[in-house]
């Protein structure tokens, strides 16, 4: 009775084991289990215990490409500021420029300003330095102040003679439009008269129609012949802004010209002396 007892445990103890042994395969099956590594812990511990992988070591060539990129890096860091400062205007550098040309004085005079036309190739009488004047607002033809320099300079950006030679093109094209002209031919006026006159002498007058309409009014030589041999010794700002008009309005044949109108004596008599030398 004894060993039937003995029996029963171990039938009992490998149908435990069996049933284990099913369940245990049955969750494998399922994925739901972790491997069992030889000293008994799971492979998924033993991964989280693992130290972390190391990071590939650069090869000679990435050493290379790394290192250009750093002194590409440092290269451009100082090359940017240098591009700015040249590309920026500088008032400091603009004020010894003017000094290069007024010496001692707060004033580039007419020797200066020789020099100045010299170096930028300009004649003193082209009409780009009469433009330059106006956009310097300069109150004195052949003089100008430091504060008209450096307020005008600063408009165009020009802080050296470089900079103004590249403006030239620009200062020539300003006269290509209607309003700007029609100002700078008013500021003329009042730039080239002597400041204790209201009036501009007759040959400063001419000098100055022929710079500002003589390539672009074809009635310019007959206009010029007339003033040469007429009774006028001056000319006031109401006739100097009257012959601008007179040469926008006017056909060339004078066909549209009113008697009536509102110009002025020196006008009307231009007509009569033209028509009298054409019917001649």
């Amino acid at each position: 009775m004894h060993s039937d007892a003995a029996n029963f445990q171990l039938n009992s103890h490998f149908s435990t084991l069996a049933s284990i042994h099913k369940i245990y395969h049955t969750l494998h099956r399922l994925n739901l289990t972790e491997d069992v590594g030889q000293d008994g812990h799971s492979t998924a511990c033993r991964s989280r215990a693992m130290p972390p992988r190391k990071k590939r070591r650069p090869t000679t060539g990435d050493d290379l490409s790394a290192k250009k990129s750093r002194q590409d890096s440092v290269f451009r860091k100082h090359e940017a500021p240098q591009i700015r400062e040249e590309e920026t205007f500088s008032s400091k550098r603009c004020l010894e420029w003017f000094y290069e040309y007024a010496g001692c004085d707060d004033v580039v005079g007419p020797e200066g300003m020789e020099k100045f036309c010299e170096d930028i190739g300009v004649e003193p009488e082209n009409v780009v330095m009469l433009v330059l004047a106006w956009k310097l607002d300069a109150q004195s033809m052949g003089y100008f102040t430091l504060q008209e320099w450096l307020k005008g300079m600063g408009s165009l950006q020009c802080d050296s003679t470089e900079r103004l030679r590249n403006s030239l093109d620009y200062l020539r094209s300003v006269l290509n439009d209607t309003t700007n002209f029609k100002l700078i031919y008013r500021y003329a006026f009042d730039f080239a008269r002597e400041k204790d006159q209201r009036s501009l002498d007759l040959n400063t007058a001419k000098c100055m129609l022929g710079l500002l309409l003589g390539k672009t009014w074809p009635l310019f030589p007959v206009f010029n012949q007339f003033l040469e041999q007429s009774k006028y010794k001056v000319i006031n700002k109401d006739q100097w802004c009257n012959v601008l008009e007179f040469s926008r309005t006017i056909n060339l044949d004078l066909s549209n010209y009113d008697e009536d109108g509102a110009w002025p004596v020196l006008l009307d008599e231009f007509v009569e002396w033209y028509k009298e030398r054409e019917m001649s």
